[in-house]
């Protein structure tokens, strides 16, 4: 039962990578707001920009991530088909 509850956490294409990097976009965005907001200026411009620079680093590091795995998962299976033969 807890595999199963555990897939629900995992990646596993390329669509629920892009869900993932909105629900963050959103979340940054908001506290980038916040910062506008807390600090106004080029500062809180600054902390902006930081936020939103940060979601582009986790999503280029979650379609990395999702591409490694693909490539793991077919040498796996190559390595495989050729001990059947």
């Amino acid at each position: 039962m807890l595999k199963k509850i555990g897939r629900l956490f995992v990646i596993k294409t390329k669509w629920e990578a892009y869900i993932i990097i909105y629900a963050l976009a959103l979340g940054c965005t908001a506290r980038g707001s916040q910062y506008i907001v807390d600090y106004p200026g080029w500062f809180g411009k600054l902390m902006f920009l930081a936020t939103t620079g940060a979601v582009f680093l986790a999503g280029a590091k979650i379609f990395d991530a999702l591409a490694y795995e693909r490539q793991a998962r077919e040498a796996a299976e190559a390595v495989s088909a050729k001990a059947e033969n």
